[in-house]
């Protein structure tokens, strides 16, 4: 199966427990974001784990937390916010 590289980009609680803002990720071409998180996981462990359960995935416009959709060439990692 064909790769392709993914941008992921984290914020607040995400960033920390990626220890990183941005980073790629490779994952197979056409893979959703279920298969993403799960890179994620194994890369950075429970700590992302715990943030993922809870996080939201921004692709462009769309704020999504559906696992089943394709993993956009950048995704963002957003948890929730407090404050405004």
């Amino acid at each position: 199966m064909a790769e392709q590289a993914i941008l992921v980009r984290y914020f607040a609680a995400a960033a920390e427990a990626a220890g990183c803002t941005e980073e790629s990720v490779r994952i197979g071409e056409g893979a959703d974001l279920g298969a993403l998180r799960s890179v994620l996981v194994e890369r950075h462990g429970p700590k992302m784990e715990r943030v993922l359960t809870v996080a939201a995935f921004l692709q462009g416009d769309e704020l999504t937390r559906d696992l089943a959709l394709v993993a956009a060439p950048r995704v963002d990692v957003l948890p929730p916010f407090a404050g405004g």
